[in-house]
């Protein structure tokens, strides 16, 4: 598909099923998702709106031809780890599969345009060790950044800890591009190119309490997430 399609495409049709009378009906409402701002993920109270969230990540999957199956949305998580900029750094992902006791993962990131990954590193916990994992791009382009020198390119958002990072090595990856971990432990952190990104993750294992976080509000936010 060519570029020039892929932008013509950026107003999708997005479909929501709302349940009217104990039935679903469909809804059709458009979204383009290269005009979107952190302001239009907030509800009246300031918080991110997880559904509004979720609207974004199908209007994403839909750009991208990305395969729907029914289902989905539900298991969509989505976050702005508390911080109210979720264009500049937030996460949504898709749990496929989590294994711990024969240790292998499935899972999807989906990244907004220019979005970032905050950055972070995996301990070993709950009896699991520590994640080491490795992506696959799908669709769009995301910069895979860890140890390494130097060669960074993108801005870091001010919102993520001041606008630091300690890792700035960057692999810029496109679609059938592999980028693994280089090691145990590693800090890493990814940022979206202009028309988001949609990633495959395998891993050993995740341990969602062994997750830490450079920025410590994020951290303590993921580590402790509002019931």
């Amino acid at each position: 598909m060519k570029l020039t399609t892929r932008w013509l495409a950026a107003v999708c049709g997005l479909l929501i099923l709302t349940a009217v009378g104990g039935r679903l009906t469909a809804q059709t409402t458009t979204m383009d998702i290269t005009r979107l701002k952190s302001a239009d993920f907030n509800g009246p109270d300031g918080k991110f709106d997880v559904e509004k969230g979720k609207d974004a990540v199908i209007a994403l999957m839909k750009h991208h031809g990305y395969p729907m199956f029914p289902g989905i949305r539900e298991k969509i998580w989505v976050s702005d780890y508390g911080q109210g900029h979720f264009m500049e750094v937030g996460l949504a992902a898709v749990m496929f599969k989590n294994n711990v006791t024969d240790r292998y993962m499935l899972m999807d990131l989906f990244l907004m345009p220019g979005q970032m990954l905050p950055e972070h590193w995996h301990l070993g916990g709950e009896g699991n060790p520590p994640k080491r994992e490795g992506w696959l791009v799908r669709y769009g382009q995301s910069h895979i950044v860890g140890e390494g020198d130097d060669n960074l390119t993108v801005k870091v958002p001010a919102i993520h800890d001041g606008g630091k990072v300690t890792v700035k090595h960057d692999t810029l990856a496109g679609p059938g591009e592999f980028v693994p971990l280089n090691r145990e432990l590693a800090h890493h952190w990814q940022m979206a190119g202009p028309e988001g990104a949609i990633i495959t993750e395998v891993a050993n294992v995740h341990t969602d309490s062994a997750v830490r976080h450079l920025d410590k509000a994020m951290n303590d936010y993921f580590l402790n997430p509002p019931k």
